[in-house]
């Protein structure tokens, strides 16, 4: 007895240390506490906002009654909730993860169901990048607590996209950000960027733990964590040892990621309904060699602009630049092959487009082929429309929307009618006229003819009158007779100026009964006009038809 007490003792001597240490990591990943957590910036989201989105109002069904509360769970069911989620990534329980998972599952349960919504469309190319690099796949939750699933969002500190990389970040990658692309926003190219990233982390930690804090905070700050914690080769350190010498933002990133990986798993045990897929989006992608604008891709395919964006958000100005090298656009499934079919008709449309300049042009730039003139829009704003958006939209800066409007402020209400000042080419061969002053010619058109401003500066009787005594062509859907002796005008419309003696006659029109399978692009090619002269004729700000409805078309 006295021999076996003899050779035992100095060897558990030996090894409390190490059994001492194994409780302390036990005791801090479940007894772990914090009185400032500090919660993603994510969560903040304003899901009236997030719901303006249009994948959410065009694939989901919104309408719907918010989901009841299921009521308070205990502890042990979510530890056992938790315990049930098949994945390498530890999870413990413990009150700064309980903290994140209430947040979730109550307090921003809307935020969660509209998450589930397009997680349908966003999750399967998360797994499928994940999967290429052989990682966990929960870690597809990430992009819930970097971005709450928005391509387009943009953190405090200028993190962009769904993945939010910084610009450093982005470009070690070997992702592109340019101008007219950026690759953040894109959530094919970012996926396969943050499974990349993920993988260089993990191969130096050896801990997913610290690899998805890395992710947050970096490298370089858990490495100074680590080494505040007295970690060593021989005394390694996982996430929760160091979580007091990290920053305030990175101690509630893991807990933030425990939170929303079960909040996206077990949203039924807690009565959460996800917005429901009002149809199915299936994607394919085509390659581009040629410089296209999305306005001529909507044209000729019949396709919302904004499908468009939220297929490839990471098209900044609406252009592909594929004239510089080749770009994919990802397509509803259904249209690849119309694209096919009719790519040169849309190359060709395209190229009627100049490229938008980064320079604001001064009203007298003139163009060599021709000159330019201003052009002046009313655009109608629309429930979750922005400045920015909108200045997007027709190349121009939230500056000069709000210089021509005299805003003081980005902050635009709903239904406001915006002065927007556009360039426009002027034809390049002009017929002989008497030469005159054209300087502040302005054309007049309105983006939405449900409400016209009174206060458009030119009427089109103004605009044909500059037109002809400048010696240019006027187009046939642009111009009315300024001599017609009972001019008729839509209400609010701006009123005729001074007569004109010298005008061409009123084009005359026909009509056409929309049929099923007509585009205006096709109806433009039956009758040998313009998309635009037929939006013009009928006061079309879009491309979208209905069955049996009539439009005018102008006849030469």
């Amino acid at each position: 007895m006295n021999k076996f007490i003899r050779y035992t003792f100095p060897l558990l001597l030996a090894l409390m240390p190490a059994m001492v240490s194994a409780l302390n990591i036990r005791d801090l990943r479940y007894e772990i506490t914090d009185t400032a957590i500090v919660f993603p910036e994510s969560t903040q989201t304003d899901v009236h906002k997030l719901q303006h989105n249009w994948y959410l109002q065009n694939y989901t069904v919104l309408e719907r009654e918010t989901s009841p509360t299921a009521g308070d769970m205990s502890d042990e069911t979510i530890i056992k909730n938790l315990q049930a989620i098949p994945t390498t990534i530890e999870m413990p329980f413990n009150s700064v993860v309980k903290n994140h998972i209430d947040l979730y599952v109550n307090r921003r349960r809307s935020l969660v169901e509209a998450m589930l919504g397009m997680s349908l469309y966003y999750m399967p190319i998360f797994e499928e990048a994940l999967e290429r690099e052989g990682l966990p796949l929960e870690l597809k939750y990430l992009p819930v607590i970097e971005s709450a699933l928005n391509p387009d969002a943009v953190s405090r500190a200028g993190a962009t996209g769904i993945w939010q990389f910084m610009l450093p970040t982005a470009k070690g990658l070997g992702m592109e950000v340019t101008t007219l692309v950026d690759e953040r926003r894109d959530p094919v190219a970012s996926s396969a960027a943050a499974a990349k990233y993920l993988k260089q982390l993990y191969g130096i930690f050896n801990d997913w733990g610290l690899a998805i804090a890395a992710y947050n905070c970096g490298p370089g700050n858990i490495n100074k964590a680590l080494s505040r914690a007295g970690a060593s080769a021989d005394n390694p350190k996982d996430y929760w040892q160091i979580y007091y010498y990290l920053p305030a933002e990175t101690r509630g990133y893991v807990p933030g990621f425990i939170g929303a990986t079960y909040a996206m798993t077990h949203y039924a045990d807690h009565g959460i309904s996800p917005s429901l897929a009002r149809r199915p989006i299936l994607t394919d992608t085509v390659h581009v060699n040629s410089r296209l604008h999305f306005n001529s891709i909507s044209q000729i395919l019949n396709i919302p602009v904004e499908e468009l964006q939220v297929l490839n958000p990471q098209y900044r100005q609406r252009i592909i630049p594929g004239d510089i090298k080749p770009y994919a656009l990802r397509l509803p499934s259904q249209l690849v092959y119309n694209y096919l079919l009719l790519e040169d008709s849309i190359i060709a449309e395209s190229a009627k487009l100049a490229p938008r300049s980064v320079v604001e042009l001064s009203q007298q730039t003139q163009s060599s082929a021709g000159g330019s003139r201003d052009v002046t829009k009313w655009h109608k704003v629309r429930r979750g429309e922005t400045l920015g958006s909108i200045a997007r939209k027709y190349g121009v800066t939230e500056r000069q929307i709000r210089r021509w409007n005299g805003l003081k402020s980005s902050k635009v209400a709903r239904g406001r009618n915006l002065k927007i000042v556009v360039k426009e080419a002027v034809p390049e061969e002009p017929k002989p006229a008497p030469a005159a002053d054209t300087q502040g010619q302005v054309d007049v058109v309105y983006e939405d003819p449900d409400q016209q401003p009174a206060e458009a500066e030119v009427s089109d009787a103004a605009e044909a009158a500059v037109a002809v005594v400048a010696g240019a062509e006027p187009s046939e859907a642009d111009v009315r007779l300024a001599d017609d002796p009972e001019p008729e005008y839509e209400e609010g419309a701006p009123q005729q100026a001074e007569p004109v003696k010298e005008a061409k006659p009123a084009p005359k029109t026909r009509i056409h009964k929309v049929s099923k399978g007509d585009t205006l692009y096709s109806i433009s090619r039956k009758y040998g006009v313009t998309v635009q002269a037929i939006q013009k004729a009928n006061n079309m700000s879009g491309s979208a038809l209905s069955i049996d409805q009539r439009l005018k078309i102008p006849v030469k």
